[in-house]
């Protein structure tokens, strides 16, 4: 399974509407970054609002797809993350400093402008 990501402007967008395995994670990664390299992108919107529960190699890859992210030159907004999300992110010591949060998907576009002075 691939998780969609669409691009709207000079931004991405990307819905997980599932709860992911392992390999479908990595296989985010790997399409995330292709993207922003040949799209050139300078924002990324990630919405989490239907995950759920994850566990600790799904929270790794989200920390590094942002840190890969902002060294591709993309800015990160996460949205949606669920109360049990957050706790296993900060249980995990994956704290995500910097990162711009929304509370959904909407806002979290509005959240990218802002971060991007745009």
């Amino acid at each position: 399974m691939r998780i969609p990501i669409l691009k709207l402007y000079n931004y991405l967008l990307i819905s997980i509407q599932t709860e992911i395995d392992d390999q479908t994670a990595i296989q985010f990664q790997e399409d995330l970054l292709d993207k922003i390299h040949k799209s050139g992108t300078s924002g990324v919107v990630n919405d989490l609002t239907s995950v759920e529960i994850i566990d600790s190699f799904i929270a790794k890859v989200l920390g590094d797809v942002v840190t890969m992210s902002d060294l591709m030159g993309a800015k990160v907004v996460l949205t949606g993350i669920q109360p049990a999300v957050a706790m296993t992110l900060v249980d995990l010591g994956i704290h995500l400093t910097g990162v711009a949060t929304a509370l959904d998907l909407e806002q979290g576009l509005i959240k990218l402008h802002q971060e991007l002075g745009e």
